[in-house]
């Protein structure tokens, strides 16, 4: 008979809950963290900002991240996440082609409405470390290309599906489209332009209208499609 074995049973039991509450107490700092650099940009968070909104204390705060730099690079992630979750994987349901780019869009325009209100970290972390070479930096970067990548994947399927006129640029459609949701941001947040969301819908369909073949118009009303 072992008689460690029992004690040790427990023993792994008390480190699983102890590892989950670890888990779960980092989570709502980055939840904290999430929603403050929102507000102040990923610039303004600190160990003493988030142990104050979290009501720990600091050192419980720096138990988990160690560094103020490590805590904006998980906040970045958790962004891109949420980000990933409510405009790319819904979007990979859609039909290739036009109706994943309309999606993709649409979706895109979706948080944007949201993110009017409260900010986009994308495009303030890209004001904050335009010029800060560091991991800060190229976690932010690398984000942001991840999903512009998506995009002109999603282009360049519409015009391999035929949707869009032989002598389309990809690269160029996929440019616009990132441009008006940086238009859109500034025009709303900044010059509190009251028709910017409208503009931004009428900018998109006429790129459409551009780059498209006339007959692709209505393919937003195509069968879904889980074909990647």
């Amino acid at each position: 008979m072992n008689l460690y074995a029992p004690r040790s049973r427990v023993g792994a039991r008390a480190g699983a809950r102890a590892s989950q509450k670890g888990q779960h107490t980092k989570q709502v700092i980055v939840d904290a963290a999430l929603a403050l650099a929102a507000q102040i940009g990923l610039e303004g968070l600190s160990i003493g900002a988030l142990a104050e909104v979290t009501h720990m204390s600091k050192s419980g705060v720096f138990a988990h991240f160690g560094s103020r730099e490590e805590l904006q690079i998980s906040v970045i992630r958790e962004y891109y996440s949420r980000f990933a979750d409510e405009v790319f994987f819904p979007a990979m349901q859609e039909a290739r082609g036009l109706p994943r780019v309309r999606a993709l869009f649409a979706n895109w325009m979706k948080r944007v409405a949201v993110e009017l209100q409260s900010g986009c970290i994308f495009i303030s972390g890209a004001v904050e470390f335009d010029d800060r070479p560091g991991p800060v930096r190229d976690e932010l970067a690398s984000s942001v290309k991840i999903w512009l990548a998506a995009m002109y994947r999603a282009v360049v399927q519409a015009k391999e599906e035929g949707h869009l006129h032989e002598d389309a640029d990809e690269r160029q459609m996929a440019f616009e489209i990132h441009a008006l949701i940086l238009a859109l941001h500034y025009e709303a947040r900044f010059l509190k332009n009251p028709v910017s969301l409208q503009q931004a819908n009428k900018g998109f369909e006429n790129i459409l209208a551009r780059y498209g073949k006339p007959a692709a118009a209505s393919l937003a009303t195509l069968p879904q499609s889980t074909h990647p």
